[in-house]
């Protein structure tokens, strides 16, 4: 028994509580670790088209055979180019951003991409450090992406960055914005 002191009582001691589970430090890291890459991963693939992939028979079937030599080989097929798809400009949203000290230069360009068959849903300013005009895209709206800055004689593409959304094309424009 432990005794205070100053009053000369005594109290038993207190026993700890050893009750529950310490997890090693390197099995707890890892693990948020791979939660925070799986997060990651998911976030980063969920606009993504999933890939195909085309599956010849004539391959499937000869791969289990062994060729005889009297056999006369499987011709090749031949590999016709698959037709790209038509890009239907309605179709992909475009916000323009003025990211220079031209006044009217989103509402300017705007205007010309609406003309050219885009649907401009947003015009504003930006705020931030662009090295060029560019117009940014999402994964799947690159080839998108490209044309309308050969539409608007922009130079520069970029894929998607920051806060931009992930369903649309952005334009940021700069002092060199064509015109």
């Amino acid at each position: 028994m432990a005794s205070f002191p100053s009053s000369g009582r005594t109290s038993p001691r207190r026993r700890r509580d050893e009750r529950g589970v310490a997890f090693p430090s390197p099995l707890v890291m890892l693990s948020v670790l791979a939660v925070a890459m799986a997060s990651i991963t998911f976030v980063a693939t969920r606009d993504q088209a999933p890939t195909e992939r085309r599956v010849d028979t004539a391959t499937i079937a000869s791969a289990g055979q062994t060729p005889s030599p009297t056999a006369e080989p499987a011709p090749t097929p031949t590999k016709t180019p698959k037709p790209k798809p038509q890009l239907k400009r309605g179709e992909v949203y475009v916000e323009v951003y003025n990211n220079s000290g031209i006044r009217g230069l989103a509402a300017e360009t705007a205007a010309k991409a609406t003309g050219v068959g885009w649907a401009v849903v947003g015009e504003d300013n930006w705020q931030g450090l662009i090295p060029t005009s560019t117009v940014y895209f999402p994964p799947r709206l690159k080839a998108a992406g490209k044309q309308l800055a050969l539409d608007l004689g922009i130079k520069r593409t970029a894929p998607a960055v920051g806060v931009m959304k992930r369903d649309r094309l952005t334009i940021i424009l700069t002092a060199d914005a064509p015109r």
